[in-house]
């Protein structure tokens, strides 16, 4: 153990120098794609004032995305496995794009059900990119170093979380008198942006990494003996299951932070939006870059486990609903929540190899459980109370809780 935490200290570095360009660009995607899902967090507000839609209608906005999610993100791990990570960056890109774009059409027609269509169509670039970008990341250096150097590229997609909520929600909260910004705005100028940077991945290269040492010699396996094996592998499919159980947590939290906080007049949707990106947000973003730092001097499985224990804390006391206590839980669960995603990833997919662009696509499945988290909180909120339905959460954490006291008592 004393070696290796030497080695993480010392003798690799975070990316290896023929990588870095590849590792820049790549992680500029991490950025789009956090701004995109943290716009949602401001449309589920956004909807139920202008559309007069409820809590668990507007959860359906996270659920359409995240099932866009679970129906792409095997074929888009085949398309990777088939055609590389480049072009199936560029996929993504345009899926991204052209859904986005698709919100002007939706605004003309000022119908609910074509804004989720946009946005499953949105749910399906970005799963494409996730499935390509968060294993590359992780091949761009030494296997020690994985989970520090993912978390370092997701920390980009806490700044994307934060201008999201900050930029759109300004636009679409307007103080008394003034004339709210139409939705499809943000979403137009949005998708111009992610056209243009398909454009650029058309014409750059990304160099392909698709071997290690332990899978070079033999006759390359086909898609599906891949899958079986996956599926047979214990520590992968409870890794998988503590992956969605996370996204149940986090997504579901973020999605109805501006509810909450507005529930007992705490504060404005205006405010809100603001402090979501800015508080709750930022203090992800931050965290995680802590955390990246940490896992280079500490073995990633204890910081996981540690950072489960006080995220089950956090949201139980939200629950509790005891005043400035409760509001302080929610801001713990930003804080330690923060480098559960990439950790969990990195150890799902170590060692895997050849295997690592299916597995990536297994794992880019979880965000459906933002889906069943924010229809499950929605209408949890609307039966009893907004903090009863942080129960939801609660059991997300606890989860993972079980899988990170399991990966360090070496169970799995």
């Amino acid at each position: 153990m004393e070696t290796n935490a030497n080695a993480r200290g010392s003798s690799f570095s975070l990316v290896k120098k023929e990588y870095l360009i590849p590792f820049i660009l790549v992680t500029s995607l991490f950025f789009m794609w956090g701004f995109a899902r943290s716009i949602l967090d401001v449309l589920n507000k956004h909807f139920q004032e202008d559309y007069g839609v409820s809590i668990g209608q507007s959860a359906l906005i996270q659920a359409t995305t995240y099932i866009g999610y679970f129906l792409m993100a095997i074929p888009a791990g085949l398309f990777i496995n088939r055609w590389g990570y480049r072009k199936g960056v560029v996929l993504g890109l345009l899926f991204f794009g052209i859904g986005s774009m698709l919100f002007i059409p939706s605004e003309q027609m000022m119908s609910f059900n074509s804004f989720l269509v946009s946005l499953f169509v949105i749910g399906c670039g970005l799963v494409v990119l996730e499935t390509a970008a968060n294993p590359y990341v992780t091949e761009l250096g030494s296997r020690e170093t994985a989970a520090s150097r993912l978390n370092l590229s997701q920390s980009f997609n806490g700044l994307g979380c934060i201008l999201g909520p900050a930029i759109v929600g300004g636009l679409l909260f307007t103080s008394d008198g003034e004339e709210a910004v139409p939705v499809a705005v943000p979403y137009a100028a949005m998708g111009v942006v992610v056209l243009l940077a398909a454009l650029v991945f058309c014409k750059v290269q990304l160099p392909e990494i698709n071997k290690t040492p332990e899978t070079t010699s033999g006759k390359e396996e086909r898609s599906g003996a891949i899958m079986k094996r996956l599926i047979k592998s214990k520590g992968f499919m409870l890794g998988l299951f503590a992956l969605f159980c996370y996204e149940i947590a986090e997504i579901s939290i973020n999605s109805f932070f501006i509810n909450y906080v507005t529930d007992d007049g705490w504060m404005s949707a205006r405010t809100a939006s603001f402090v979501l990106a800015f508080g709750g947000l930022g203090l992800f973003m931050t965290c995680r870059v802590i955390g990246s730092w940490i896992m280079s001097k500490v073995a990633a499985e204890k910081v996981l486990l540690f950072c489960s224990v006080m995220t089950v804390v956090g949201a139980s006391l939200i629950v509790a609903n005891i005043g400035a206590v409760s509001k302080a839980g929610l801001f713990a669960c930003y804080a330690f929540e923060a480098i559960m995603f990439p950790t969990i990833f990195s150890i799902c997919i170590r060692g895997l190899g050849t295997s690592t662009k299916i597995a990536s696509s297994f794992l880019m499945m979880t965000p459906l459980g933002g889906a069943v988290g924010t229809l499950s909180m929605g209408f949890l909120a609307d039966m009893t109370s907004m903090s009863t339905a942080f129960l939801i959460p609660v059991a997300g954490y606890a989860v993972v809780l079980l899988y990170s006291y399991m990966v360090v008592q070496k169970r799995i």
